[in-house]
């Protein structure tokens, strides 16, 4: 569902009145993203922090990540050469070298290149290099084992910390951009703070923590419930009338929703009515492709315009919803023909067969 409201967000459709305060805003869900692929990796690896070999974690997200993100530079091909005729020969050769191997987000200037949305692909190889050592030193550390509202502390901290940066931004304007910044404002130390890696080390760091304190839960579900619907609550509020008021597109960007996003986390880790309707089998088919979705959607439907493929199947007029209808279909179809088995023949072949990781989604990738 958040990868749908992105590619809403990047190609947004007419008469939607009443869902534009959160499409207008859906970038936020990036950093969601990024939070759940802390917590998830942390659920999942947390009792094998001690014993967990980094060369067979690697291989594992190796195997989740890279066979779809050469896919989609593949199929970006035909976009180079826009890339050529809109940047400088430096900048184009930098992209065209890094890119596949995913370290483009380190060069705010070149984040973007070739596939749009990739970016997110560099700042989550980054935590994943991280990740079996940050679950090593946590585990070793006496904060691994503290009660929940310390737990909870560290959360916040965490938080605050990470929206420094984004504060000095604020304080000292280093871009000189014409107020206010929005989404379509262009510096270099903006996009660093919006697509490079280090940006989203706090939000993932939290979703470590996270792990931990739904571990340390015990919540019955109407608890749950209640906490979703806080957290949902405060979320259409903040999108309505907060985002209206005048917050920092820069502090919105550094996941400034960060506990709202940990609550409605907590509250779907466990049975409530809020958690069966996402247990809804459809549901459930679009999350399992949501990382192709995220990554395939951006160029693909650029493309699609790009060589005016509606016009030419005379389908303009079911148009941006039938484009929207092949995007989602595409990512269900790679995700079962080509994702999947792939992934599948690089665990049996190059980890042990007790070393497979449990599946999980990973995102924004969409971790």
């Amino acid at each position: 569902m958040l990868a749908l409201n992105i590619v809403l967000f990047h190609f947004t459709p007419a008469h939607l009145h009443y869902l534009y305060p959160i499409i207008d805003n859906a970038y936020v869900f990036v950093g969601f993203f990024f939070l759940i692929s802390g917590f998830i990796l942390t659920y999942n690896y947390g009792d094998r922090a001690h014993v967990l070999p980094p060369r067979h974690f690697y291989i594992a997200r190796f195997a989740r990540i890279y066979p779809l993100y050469a896919l989609t530079l593949a199929i970006s091909l035909p976009l180079l050469y826009e890339e050529w005729k809109a940047r400088s020969h430096q900048e184009f050769f930098a992209g065209l070298l890094l890119t596949p191997f995913s370290l483009q987000g380190w060069i705010p200037s070149i984040a973007t290149f070739w596939n749009t949305v990739g970016w997110t692909v560099s700042a989550e190889v980054a935590l994943y290099l991280a990740f079996p050592y940050i679950l090593r030193v946590a585990a070793r550390s006496r904060i691994w084992f503290w009660s929940v509202p310390r737990l909870v502390a560290v959360l916040l901290g965490i938080w605050l910390i990470g929206l420094v940066p984004h504060t000095l931004y604020l304080i000292f304007d280093p871009d000189h951009l014409p107020h206010p910044i929005n989404r379509f404002s262009y510096g270099l130390w903006l996009r660093a703070l919006k697509f490079g890696p280090l940006a989203y080390v706090g939000i993932f760091l939290c979703g470590v923590t996270l792990a931990r304190i739904q571990n340390s839960l015990r919540l019955v579900s109407w608890q749950r419930l209640a906490i979703g619907i806080a957290a949902l609550g405060a979320l259409w509020l903040f999108f309505t009338r907060a985002i209206p008021a005048g917050v920092p597109y820069v502090l919105i960007h550094g996941c400034l929703l960060m506990p709202l996003f940990a609550m409605l986390i907590i509250a779907l880790s466990g049975p409530n009515i809020l958690a069966s309707i996402l247990a809804w089998p459809p549901i459930v088919k679009l999350g399992e492709s949501t990382f192709a979705l995220y990554l395939l959607h951006f160029n693909v439907l650029v493309m699609i315009h790009a060589y005016h493929v509606p016009e030419r199947l005379h389908v303009a007029q079911w148009d941006p919803w039938i484009s929207y209808a092949f995007v989602l279909a595409l990512a269900f179809t790679v995700m079962n023909v080509y994702e999947k088995p792939l992934r599948n023949l690089i665990l049996s072949r190059y980890l042990p067969r007790k070393a497979k990781p449990v599946e999980a989604p990973a995102e924004p990738q969409p971790a």
